[in-house]
């Protein structure tokens, strides 16, 4: 279904261009829907970014940004409908509105929403996927303009990480450190022939010079292109064959002396499936969910941005558990970076 959706858009261009409708008219359209789309991430910043600065004492704030972009996923596209599944989580009645750190998550200095990029409504005008990495990433320095919002990303595939991270290191000036959680590498040259794949947004991460060090933990999915890939550019990489023998280290690391920030980047299935079943690529034998807890809480870094991706409510459970370990995850890294 979400293959359908996210072709018909195409579709309805060729058939225009089929019927030779004027390229200079399809163009104006379609400039016309970004420049409406990026006016309202822009405004909605910088009303948000106005009542934090009026409330006073915030260095630092959470602003979630929902990029709901699934066309990328070489399997499932469910990551899509993500965003407002999490936000449902996160103000879930269930629970209170307190991090594990003692934050209030409804003091809008510590947490606040700039909405979503609307993704779909851009793709139906044909804009291809060059420019709609683009339209995302002004729309991460739209929110990083307006001091003290530092972007948290709602996922959406992992495609969405290389220009939210391009975005990130542009607008700082420099080369971030990046705390990657994941199954997976995702450091493909060109996976299946699409350099945008959800499986390639790290080689294009490093290929861009974004990153000083890629640290990537939780992996057991990789083979021979990922291991090769991963000392073609130097990336840390940390198997979970290994975590027992790396879990100090990685329990307590110092991230980011040097460069701009740090960048931590959680897929879903970083976590073992018993923690969280409602991802597309279910990969036994993960992280649970303690650990990446531990891990995060003990971070020794200023966070700059973040996002969390891959969860799919497609393939969660009746009770909505994934959402809820989505939520939580985007909870305790909104504790991380406001301040």
């Amino acid at each position: 279904m979400m293959q359908n959706i996210g072709r018909r858009g195409f579709h309805y261009m060729h058939k225009l261009n089929a019927a030779n409708v004027p390229k200079d008219l399809i163009e104006k359209g379609q400039n016309r829907v970004i420049e409406a789309s990026l006016t309202l991430i822009r405004e909605r910043a910088k009303l948000k970014g106005e009542l934090v600065r009026a409330l006073g004492g915030a260095v630092a704030c959470a602003s979630l940004l929902g990029v709901p972009l699934g066309h990328n996923s070489s399997f499932l596209q469910g990551p899509a409908f993500a965003p407002p599944r999490i936000r449902e989580a996160i103000w879930c009645g269930s629970t209170n509105s307190t991090t594990e750190e003692g934050k209030e998550l409804s003091d809008p200095r510590i947490l606040t929403d700039v909405g979503d990029v609307p993704v779909q409504e851009i793709r139906d005008c044909g804009v291809d996927d060059d420019r709609l990495m683009s339209i995302i990433s002004e729309s991460v320095k739209l929110v990083m303009e307006e001091a003290p919002l530092r972007p948290l990303v709602l996922g959406g595939d992992h495609s969405i990480s290389f220009p939210v991270i391009r975005a990130v290191s542009e607008k700082l000036g420099g080369p971030l450190d990046i705390l990657h959680l994941d199954a997976h590498p995702d450091i493909y040259d060109c996976f299946e022939g699409n350099k945008y794949s959800h499986a390639s947004s790290f080689a294009r991460i490093m290929e861009g010079g974004y990153a000083r060090r890629l640290l990537q933990v939780g992996i057991r999915s990789i083979n021979k292109e990922g291991r090769e890939q991963g000392k073609r550019f130097g990336v840390e990489q940390y198997e979970m064959r290994t975590f027992s023998r790396d879990r100090q280290m990685l329990e307590n690391l110092k991230l980011g002396e040097g460069v701009k920030g740090v960048y931590v980047s959680i897929d879903v299935d970083c976590l073992d499936p018993a923690f969280a079943p409602g991802v597309s690529h279910i990969e036994p034998g993960g992280l649970s969910f303690r650990d990446v807890m531990n891990i995060v809480h003990n971070l020794q870094a200023d966070i700059v941005a973040a996002d969390v991706v891959e969860f799919n409510p497609q393939r969660d459970t009746v009770d909505g558990m994934t959402a809820m370990v989505a939520a939580k995850l985007v909870r305790e890294l909104t504790a991380k970076i406001s301040k």
